[in-house]
């Protein structure tokens, strides 16, 4: 059992990704310790971990694994990097993300992980990403839930889509969400805040001087903490590494897993507490006190069933 005295919630894991069952690559390289990974998320002091889903398969997937644990919750939505998918048939597939966010009220907490990503134009154009994250903040206002949202290289179209969908969609009302691995400017820190999004941080936002600087200065009253496992640890070359406490047991390679041992680059929930201690850090408050005001915050954001 976890000593840990605050509460913590990972708003952000990819625990549909099969690394989690012990396979990489499409191969089986070591057993199923799916089990394993929760149980030590729950002993770091984690109470809830949302699953995050990029496309209809995923949120199938996502709201089946979920219903196996009454700590799992999940989002319903498509990654602006797999939008490509929603062509075909985009009334049919915004349908059936519908009906499934509908059908499972308990545990879909968001509508997600939506948004732009012009990092990666190859794999989705920007014209066809903007089309369907038009499409999903309509989603998310027909459905009443907050936005969990991706933005990469692509700030000006994606506040302009945003303050679009406040008029059409939402009455003039900012529309609840959050900016999942938030890792941009100040401004662009600040523009997000004045639309009234909170902010996601993980080890991806604790890279550089300057990501701590930004990080630092975002209210703790508007900040979120995940880990967006299996990606986006923090790292030694991180310069947030240099305040982490918490260092579990890693093997080095997945081919030489043992129970009990987390696997070296694949992040898991558990890690969340190391995103807890550098931000606390910055903040200059205990890990006790930064974790019940974000868990305060993101309970605000998500209406958890339990």
């Amino acid at each position: 059992m976890s000593v840990f005295a605050g509460r913590l919630i990972d708003i952000g894991a990819n625990l549909t990704d099969k690394v989690f069952f012990g396979m990489y690559r499409g191969r089986q390289r070591h057993e199923n310790d799916f089990s394993s990974v929760l149980t030590r998320a729950f002993d770091a002091g984690l109470e809830k971990i949302i699953v995050t889903a990029g496309s209809l398969s995923d949120t199938k997937e996502a709201i089946e694994l979920c219903g196996t644990n009454p700590a799992l919750f999940c989002t319903a939505g498509c990654h602006p990097t797999r939008c490509q998918e929603m062509q075909d048939n985009p009334i049919e597939y915004l349908n059936n993300l519908k009906a499934l966010i509908l059908e499972h009220p308990d545990k879909v907490v968001a509508v997600g992980e939506c948004g732009l990503d012009y990092d990666r134009k190859e794999f989705c154009p920007p014209d066809v990403q903007r089309k369907y994250f038009e499409e999903q903040l309509k989603l998310a206002s027909v459905v009443g839930r907050p936005l969990f949202l991706h933005c990469r290289a692509a700030h000006d179209d994606f506040f302009e889509l945003v303050k679009k969908a406040i008029a059409q969609f939402y009455d003039g009302r900012q529309p609840p969400g959050v900016v999942h691995t938030f890792d941009g400017t100040q401004s662009e820190a600040q523009r997000l805040l004045n639309l009234g999004f909170y902010l996601g941080v993980n080890g991806c936002s604790l890279k550089t001087e300057e990501n701590l600087k930004v990080v630092k200065s975002i209210p703790i009253d508007r900040l979120l903490l995940e880990t967006d496992a299996p990606w986006c640890e923090v790292r030694p070359s991180h310069a947030g590494f240099q305040y982490v406490k918490t260092h579990p047991k890693i093997v080095r390679n997945c081919d030489r897993w043992q129970p009990g041992c987390m696997v070296k680059g694949r992040n898991e929930p558990a890690n969340i507490v190391q995103v807890l201690e550098v931000v606390a850090s910055l903040k200059d408050m205990s890990t006790e006190e930064l974790a019940n005001q974000v868990y305060a915050n993101t309970t605000k954001l998500f209406a958890f069933s339990q």
